[in-house]
């Protein structure tokens, strides 16, 4: 089935299938209406301003002009609200006025465009799968993540899950009708970890309020029957703890106003409602947790230096020393005492979240990092409350406390989970900046009934609701989604789109919330709010990019299961190496520190290992830097949509390219014309332009633009055309006046039966020669004249492909446009490897042919006809301009429309890939190096030994670490070619 198209790509792209409403003609309905599918079945859905829905299978469409025309004379009836033709699975999907125009004059319209058309009479179907986003807190480690993933893999009715432990987010595919967002959030609560709800993924919004008065339970009731009779309510909650409402809402019929309105009507009259303070979503969390982390360090600070002090420093100073050795209670010194008693908390309060974790992990049958921290410091405190106990029971054991080393060992943990998390929150600043670029606050203004502005009143931008009128001064920001209804001006986009020429704007074009109004001011109409605006769906599709795993990380994940375990086993072995070498006198006496045995010594370096292992590091490994590299993308125009488009892109050694609308700015235009009958240049394109007017193909559209240019005439009115028929792919037939026209290929020629002269052909393989289109135009079965149309060729191809060579990947042009103009176009920008006249299916070969024989290929295109060939690549780039289908199926947007970006996407990759080789690298060498360090091998040689609380140092140390060396990818710099082609670019402009 067709699906309707999304307002991001309609606002991204400049040309193409538009599927703007039109405005301001479209017909009035009553505020409340609904779409519905039943229309065509209720004659008198009409009657009450009811939307209808209809499906249409269209037969014989094979591109994306196909598609076009089909959609442009739909939209040409009266009262068809939006159309979207999908040329893949030939259908057509249209909203509808049953009042103003039926489902068999819209079947007609098709079949009168050239296609053969038939109502689907299968209602549409609702969604069956739905996306829930949950934010996951209390993930240490990779095992961790697995856990959570592999519950909820385990709840029926879920069909994908992914858990992210950099975003600390689950991004869960489900069947609602099976599970709900509730049981999902069990599931992750059941394995020990705290779940916050983000999102459900249903096609609603939701808003909290503050309520400030007398707040009783009468009152809350009131208002709870209050608001959930609205129209559009869909679900109230209230919270008399924090005298909150949160309320779920359809904003096609009420909005946030409407809720304020009611509630501070309802009742008493004295209840006052406001947005409730932003602090919801992830970044709340992440403020809160790094806060946790900063305060529990501090605390454990605040006992940890004292015992260090004790332990390490006044233990040199004659008199300190003397009154910390007096004896208390049999051999129970002062200073092991204070000790104890400062350790104890540091243990059991301050360390309280790591004896959680482990019960939780070993619960579900996993062991992470805390379960590693839990066993150091235990072994630590607990083997030094034994000898202070022993000290107190006996009047010759001579105590030696390790107290110092749990409690700096859990301090330096916390400091370096600290680090880490505010570290980690850095990386995710590319859609807090894209979350900001929406402004504060709106300028709404209100109507009278013939159309002049009563009033202007400031508002917050989240209490605009659709179809509200926003005013934009010179300067300000666009406060949401909309079409502008009076004004004109130019609007920078570049926020959004990453284009930096300002766009003009006028009455009914469509503007983007968060953009920049530059000099008029302008009116606009609010039309997408909320979830369902350009920028929300921008700052999704980064999230979404950045929850998804890389190939590479399922090393990482493997890992991590045997991990922990192994690190355990070989501790215990250290341990009991070194314990049986000493009891059995394999080492000199001499090696063994004065204050230790042979047992402590080995406990010293049974500890180390523990707590020197580091799973943290190998898990962060790649999903930051794929975090800070697809959010480095998103701020130099590049969607790359995850791990997975980011891996096989830095793969990518051939590229196959479209050419209409890639190669080149897909906006043909006459540029020369060749008569072989003496006629009247303007007679002739009088025919011409007549049978071409009711084409939608660009070729046919530069020629009527031309021959409207000729005439000089806005106004003309041209021939009737009668008999029109289109000939897919190949041109026009029709009757004008008393004459047969045909414009079109030489094919359409040769299967009319028109005899083409020499002069002819020779004139279409110049205009070939010189990278032009030659349409060959017969009146009455003669050929009467050539017309040679260019599409000119995008500013810096030639470059681009001469950069791309340089990096030694292989270029290669398939289109579906003629073998000439295909070769001279490919000669002009540098490609070597041509396939021309291609179909849809033709292309998708290609690419499979060249994966066959060993490439790893990334499609470039921007047409419906391009998408098998994108989601058959290894990497589908799509233009931003191009076509919705097209960027849905691509794994990499590249948003200004511009090739350069191709190289900008692949030098990313290859930039983020060579930090995730790093990553791991450091990860792994040093758990290789630091682990034989710690079980003491150069302690036999040089007598180094690292002690357990300096091996805790370094764990913290070697996290916070692989995350720095991801937030390094920041400072990405585009290749220095391309800053030389731009401006060369500019300079030519």
């Amino acid at each position: 089935m067709a699906r309707s198209k999304t307002f991001l790509f309609e606002c991204l792209r400049s040309e193409g299938l538009s599927t703007r409403p039109r405005y301001p003609s479209m017909p009035k309905y009553p505020k409340g209406s609904v779409v519905t599918s039943a229309g065509r079945d209720d004659p008198e859905a009409g009657a009450n301003g009811m939307m209808a829905m209809a499906l249409f299978s269209v037969i014989g469409m094979t591109c994306a002009a196909c598609a076009s025309s089909v959609e442009k004379a739909i939209k040409r009836l009266p009262g068809i609200h939006d159309a979207a033709v999908d040329v893949l699975n030939n259908r057509a999907q249209v909203l509808f006025y049953p009042a103003f125009v039926s489902e068999e004059q819209i079947r007609e319209t098709i079949e009168d465009v050239g296609f053969e058309a038939a109502l689907v009479k299968e209602e549409v179907r609702e969604r069956s799968t739905l996306l829930c986003r949950i934010h996951i807190k209390g993930m240490t480690c990779t095992s961790c993540s697995g856990t959570v993933e592999s519950a909820l893999h385990g709840v029926p009715g879920v069909q994908k899950a992914i858990v992210a432990l950099a975003t600390e987010e689950a991004e869960i595919r489900y069947d609602p009708k099976i599970v709900s967002a509730d049981k999902l959030m069990e599931a992750v609560e059941d394995t020990g970890f705290e779940a916050i709800l983000i999102s459900t993924g249903e096609d609603r919004c939701k808003i909290e309020l503050k309520l400030d008065g007398p707040c009783t339970e009468w009152s809350m009731r009131v208002i709870e029957k209050s608001l959930q009779a609205l129209p559009g309510t869909e679900k109230v909650i209230i919270d008399p703890v924090f005298n909150k409402v949160s309320i779920s809402y359809k904003p096609d019929r009420t909005g946030p106003r409407n809720f304020i309105e009611v509630i501070e009507s309802s009742g008493s009259g004295c209840l006052k409602a406001s947005l409730y303070p932003e602090g919801g979503g992830n970044e709340s969390h992440r403020h809160h947790e790094i806060k946790q982390y900063y305060q529990s360090f501090l605390w454990s600070m605040v006992f940890t230096i004292p015992i260090f002090l004790t332990s390490m420093i006044f233990m040199y100073i004659p008199g300190i020393k003397y009154g910390l050795d007096k004896k208390i209670v049999n051999m129970l010194s002062i200073g092991e005492l204070l000790r104890w008693i400062l350790a104890t908390p540091v243990q059991f309060v301050i360390g309280r979240r790591f004896y959680i974790g482990s019960y939780k992990a070993l619960q579900h049958g996993s062991a992470n990092m805390d379960v590693l921290i839990a066993l150091g410091t235990n072994a630590a405190y607990f083997y030094s409350l034994y000898s202070v106990l022993r000290a107190a029971t006996s009047t010759k054991f001579e105590a030696t406390d390790f107290f110092e080393t749990s409690s700096m060992l859990i301090s330096f943990i916390l400091l370096g989970k600290y680090l880490e998390v505010l570290a980690k929150g850095k990386t995710s600043e590319a859609i807090a900046k894209l979350m900001n670029l929406t402004p504060e606050t709106a300028t709404l203004l209100t109507y009278d009934k013939e159309g002049n502005v009563l009033d202007e009143k400031e508002i917050d931008s989240r209490l605009i609701q659709k179809n509200d009128v926003i005013k934009i001064v010179p300067g300000g920001k666009v406060a949401s989604d909309g079409l502008v209804i009076w004004g004109q001006s130019h609007v920078n986009e570049s926020m959004i789109t990453g284009e930096a020429r300002s766009v003009f704007k006028r009455n009914g074009d469509s503007v983007i919330g968060g953009t920049v109004n530059e000099n008029g001011v302008l009116h606009i109409q609010a039309t997408r709010i909320g979830s369902d605006s350009a920028l929300s769906q921008i700052v999704r599709l980064v999230e979404s990019a950045q929850m998804a795993k890389a190939p590479v990380q399922k090393f990482a994940d493997h890992i991590s299961k045997y991990f922990v375990p192994l690190v355990i086993t070989f501790a215990f072995f250290t341990w009991l190496s070194w314990f049986l070498a000493g009891k059995y006198h394999s080492y000199p006496e001499s090696w063994i520190p004065s204050s230790m045995d042979c047992f402590e010594l080995a406990l010293q370096f049974g500890i180390a290992v523990v707590v020197i292992a580091c799973p943290c590091a190998l898990g962060l490994a790649t999903p930051t830097a794929v975090m800070v590299g697809t959010g480095v993308g998103a701020s130099q125009g590049v969607l790359i949509k995850g791990g997975q488009a980011l891996e096989s892109a830095h793969k990518v050694n051939c590229i196959v390219f479209d050419k209409t609308g890639t190669l080149t700015t897909g906006k043909p235009v006459v540029v020369s014309t060749k008569l072989l009958k003496n006629m009247v240049l303007c007679d002739f394109y009088e025919y011409v332009a007549a049978a071409e007017a009711n084409s939608e193909h660009p070729l046919a559209k530069a020629i009527f633009q031309y021959a409207k240019r000729l005439r000089g005439e806005e106004n003309h009115v041209w021939p009737e055309a009668r008999d029109f028929i289109s000939v897919t792919g190949h041109g026009v037939k029709a009757k004008v006046g008393n004459k047969e026209i045909v414009v079109g290929n030489k094919s359409l020629m040769m299967n009319s039966g028109i005899h083409i002269p020499v002069e002819a052909s020779e004139l279409l393989a110049e205009a070939e020669q010189m990278a032009q289109t030659g349409i060959m135009v017969s009146v009455n079965q003669e050929v009467i004249g050539i017309i040679a149309i260019s599409d000119p060729l995008k500013p810096g191809a030639q470059d681009v492909i001469s950069i791309l060579n340089s990096m030694k990947v292989k270029n290669i042009m398939v289109t579906g446009d003629n073998w000439g103009t295909a070769n001279a176009i490919a000669k002009e920008v540098g490609i070597e490897t041509v396939v021309a006249e291609a179909r849809p299916d033709q292309k998708a070969e290609k690419v499979k042919e060249l994966q066959m024989s060993g490439f790893t290929v990334a499609m470039v295109g921007d047409g419906i006809n391009d998408s098998p060939a994108l989601v058959s690549a290894d990497v589908g780039m799509a233009i931003g301009a191009g076509t919705d289908i097209a960027i849905e199926a691509a794994d990499i947007v590249l948003m200004k429309s511009n090739l350069e970006d191709v190289i900008t996407a692949i030098d990313l990759s290859r930039k983020t890939f060579s930090r995730i080789r790093l990553n791991y690298l450091w990860a792994l060498g040093y758990n290789i190096i630091g682990i034989p360090i710690a079980a003491g091998v150069l302690f036999p040689f040089i007598r180094f030994r690292l002690p357990p609380w300096l091996a805790g140092a370094a764990m913290a140390a070697s996290s916070v670490s692989v995350v720095l060396c991801s937030l390094l990818l920041k400072n990405y710099k585009r290749p220095k070619e391309l800053e030389t082609l731009q401006i060369k670019e500019i300079m030519v402009e």
